[in-house]
């Protein structure tokens, strides 16, 4: 029986476009019967109709319509209304490209060792709040010009965890950082090798083989969380719309 795949997005929905073209052409032996929206302005929703989504099965589902009378997001509420459209659509498998909001645990309960999210950077140490898109590419190439560490960053599919991006690593590839690298230069080759490792897990899933990378190089050594939190307040400052 094929996996039923729904992609979450918040934004550009670039990765989201590779899967739907790479399941498709059945490269990726599954259906995606459903695309999720936190953002009801994404690009990504518009991309996902021009790839022949039916609009039935776009669905926008904003975290700040489930603010409470303290303006706290009720993640309880945000995540049944996010259940209600997987449970409709018979979706098996979860993948978060791009998806901002925290994921409620509702959902990962639901789903669990069944949802997966895409990072632009080495997790933990590059994620946690607020640290996605070029905030992530600021800081590392930041952090790795601070303390002439190996210039390396990584693109990584984890398991969704209930913080974020604390999730076990389950595909991972290493990108070079160049000497003339800015952050949009960077971002760019990154993004490509993310489509790539993206589609690669997905695979896997289908063929029932996922395994969680255990042993992976830190970029961080002990002593220098300071120079990363640093470089993190850094790329939230000079990107704060991401």
């Amino acid at each position: 029986m094929r996996e039923r795949l729904a992609s979450l997005i918040s934004g550009e929905g670039t990765t989201m476009r590779e899967v739907i073209k790479a399941c498709s052409s059945n490269e990726v032996p599954m259906d995606i019967v459903c695309v999720i929206s936190s953002n009801p302005l994404a690009e990504g929703v518009g991309k996902a109709r021009k790839l022949a989504i039916p609009d039935k099965d776009i669905v926008v589902i904003n975290p700040n319509d489930f603010r409470d009378g303290n303006k706290k997001i009720n993640q309880e509420n945000f995540g049944k209304a996010i259940l209600k459209e997987l449970r409709k659509r018979r979706v098996t498998v979860v993948t978060q490209n791009g998806w901002l909001p925290l994921t409620p645990k509702n959902v990962i309960k639901e789903y669990e060792n069944k949802i997966f999210n895409q990072h632009p950077g080495p997790v933990p140490e590059f994620g946690g709040k607020g640290m996605y898109g070029r905030r992530v590419h600021t800081a590392v190439l930041l952090f790795t010009r601070m303390t002439n560490r190996e210039p390396w960053t990584e693109a990584v599919v984890q398991r969704v965890h209930r913080e974020n991006d604390q999730g076990a690593v389950v595909k991972s590839a290493r990108i070079e950082i160049k000497t003339d690298d800015t952050v949009e230069s960077l971002s760019q080759r990154v993004l490509l090798v993310e489509h790539r490792i993206q589609i690669e897990l997905l695979k896997d899933v289908a063929a029932g083989k996922v395994g969680e990378i255990t042993r992976r190089k830190k970029l961080v050594r002990p002593g220098q969380e300071e120079a990363l939190d640093l470089a993190k307040k850094v790329g939230i400052l000079l990107y704060p719309r991401g």
